[in-house]
């Protein structure tokens, strides 16, 4: 298999320490590109630096919405500037996270729609966090629309079938983490068998969230591997195949990767 491990944390604690070692399991398990995903200001330059040092490595900045109370004066200027950086590909990790409610709501509300003027100003794909949050995060990206599209995907895809479609109406690409490998993950499942190959992106969330028959250990991007042969599986497709469709979409979306 040839694959994309669409959204990885490779300076996280359980990979940074060890990233030379992951790095090349990844390479062995046939990965041939990473998006490494930032989440507070402070990261920005270190998961810039990782882009720089590898070549099969690309990088995002965003504020994850746990993060948005910390981060007021981080607005779509400051996104977009440091998105002129060669190796940054999208802007994100952004969203509504209300199931921990980390950072105050208006607070949430009001830094996604800064990483979305970012991404529409820049091109560069959204990196969208939505949890316990459909409604808003459905409004926001329906208005926001309508001042001017942007393209993105939803991350580590875990709603509902209906937001999928909405999801997939304005645009976007859906990506599926390790999580739809998970005996509860029913309803994933049967979202994750119907959604149309030319959307679907596979990540690994790493170092969370490892499939099995990985599960309860660190993630890591090698392990995109065994979540792209369960969805081959789920769809009744040939998991190299899938590889290939998903890393083709990989490059489509984030365009800057093949610049």
């Amino acid at each position: 298999m040839k694959l994309a491990d669409s959204h990885c944390h490779l300076i996280y604690k359980g990979l940074g320490e060890q990233q030379p070692e992951v790095l090349a399991r990844a390479r062995e398990a046939g990965v041939l590109a990473m998006l490494n995903i930032s989440t507070r200001e402070r990261e920005w330059d270190e998961v810039i630096a990782v882009a720089e040092r590898e070549a099969d490595v690309w990088a995002s900045v965003g504020i994850h919405p746990h993060e948005a109370d910390e981060h007021p004066d981080v607005d779509a200027a400051k996104l977009i500037e440091k998105a002129r950086h060669p190796r940054v590909v999208g802007i994100g990790e952004s969203g509504l996270d209300y199931y921990y409610d980390h950072s105050d709501r208006d607070r949430q509300r009001a830094s996604f729609r800064a990483h979305i003027a970012a991404s529409r100003e820049t091109g560069l794909p959204i990196i969208v966090h939505t949890r316990d949050a459909e409604e808003d995060t459905a409004e926001i990206l329906r208005d926001e629309m309508g001042k001017g599209a942007f393209p993105g995907v939803i991350h580590c895809f875990t709603a509902s079938g209906a937001f999928a479609d909405i999801a997939l109406d304005l645009g976007f690409y859906i990506s599926i983490s390790g999580i739809v490998t998970f005996k509860s993950a029913r309803d994933l499942q049967e979202t994750a068998a119907r959604l149309p190959v030319e959307r679907l992106l596979i990540e690994t969330d790493a170092p969370f969230l490892a499939p099995v028959p990985h599960r309860g250990k660190t993630g890591e991007p090698a392990f995109v591997a065994d979540t792209c042969r369960f969805l081959a599986g789920l769809r009744g497709v040939d998991a190299d195949e899938l590889a290939d469709a998903t890393r083709a979409n990989f490059h489509a979306l984030f365009a800057k990767t093949v610049a």
